[in-house]
């Protein structure tokens, strides 16, 4: 197991660490970034790092005006809504990959046998950022331009695609296991918008690590309504040959049963999720019913990587993290499996 933002705020070494320093340009210090993703490994047990980086960080590194302002988000200082806007917008320079580079090099290095899970905002949340200009509730005038004008949107999602791509496959060149991708606004999108408008370009993110020979993992936020979708990067034809399975392994938020995702994408496919967020500050016997709960559901896969429906919240006790790492890996080595200790 790991956790999504494991080296996050509820760390104090974190906090300590950060102090003075804004939030992308701890993303772009190679020896900070490599030492805050390092950070939960050494505190926690997980069984995998977590690249510490942010959804803009492409887009920063390709030129956008965007900063991370605190108790904001991301804010640009020009939304891109028009077809000249998209045309201003220039290509990722693979020079300035050279900080992320060298952050998961340093990183993977200090792991050891532990992997590295490389990051990677999806086309889709990067549009939604570059459109609305900051953090939005229904990603309106996102989704707004994917109707008014289908082709400036399409031409935003190709080169948003192509920058999430080219900063996802540095990492796993870099030494990277594994490659992620995080789709957080994907919740907004009904089915069919989502298979015509915005799969194809998640598609060609990851296509970037395609050939590298790693695991691929799929996750977005509110992401029920196009779970099997979001596996199979939006096939949905029978019969087709690229109906099958595209990723390896998809994440599954806390709002839908691992079960039911199982039954929605098929038990052929290693689900990864999904507890959640909010119980963390629960008394422990109720959260410990929950884990054990989220365990049970997950063995209908035919893998299950434990993990939150989406990141550890900042008020979260660390050592409340450390215990249920415990209870995972005690579950895991048979010590806690039985139809008593798991129901």
């Amino acid at each position: 197991m790991w956790f999504m933002r494991q080296a996050g705020r509820s760390l104090p070494e974190y906090r300590e660490l950060r102090v003075g320093t804004a939030m992308l340009d701890a993303c772009l210090d190679p020896a900070m970034a490599s030492e805050i993703t390092l950070q939960p490994v050494r505190r926690h047990g997980v069984d995998a790092g977590i690249f510490f980086s942010d959804i803009v960080v492409p887009i920063k590194l390709a030129g956008v005006d965007v900063e991370i302002v605190p108790g904001r988000g991301p804010v640009l200082g020009s939304p891109i809504r028009t077809a000249a806007d998209v045309d201003a917008l220039a290509p990722l320079d693979p020079a300035a990959l050279a900080p992320i580079t060298e952050a998961v090099q340093r990183t993977v290095a200090e792991l050891g046998d532990t992997p590295l899970i490389g990051f990677a905002g999806a086309p889709f949340t990067l549009a939604a950022y570059l459109v609305e200009g900051g953090p939005s509730k229904d990603h309106i005038r996102a989704r707004t331009l994917m109707h008014s004008d289908p082709e400036t949107w399409s031409r935003l999602l190709d080169w948003a695609a192509g920058v999430s791509g080219a900063f996802l496959r540095a990492q796993v060149l870099a030494g990277a296991s594994a490659a992620q991708l995080f789709d957080s606004w994907v919740g907004s999108l009904s089915r069919a918008d989502y298979v015509a408008s915005v799969a194809p370009h998640s598609a060609t993110a990851l296509g970037h690590v395609a050939e590298l020979g790693v695991p691929r993992i799929h996750f977005g936020v509110g992401s029920g309504e196009v779970l099997r979708e979001m596996t199979t990067l939006g096939s949905t034809t029978p019969g087709d040959p690229a109906d099958a399975v595209a990723v390896d392994a998809v994440g599954v938020d806390w709002r839908l049963p691992l079960d039911e995702a199982v039954r929605r994408v098929g038990s052929g496919v290693t689900v990864q999720g999904n507890i959640d967020p909010a119980m963390l500050a629960a008394p422990w016997p109720v959260l410990e019913a929950h884990v054990r709960d989220v365990v049970r559901r997950g063995g209908a896969a035919r893998a299950h990587v434990v993990n939150l429906g989406h990141g550890v919240p900042p008020e979260t006790d660390p050592t409340v993290l450390t215990r249920v790492v415990e209870l995972i890996h005690s579950l895991g080595d048979g010590t806690g499996v039985g139809e008593e200790s798991v129901a």
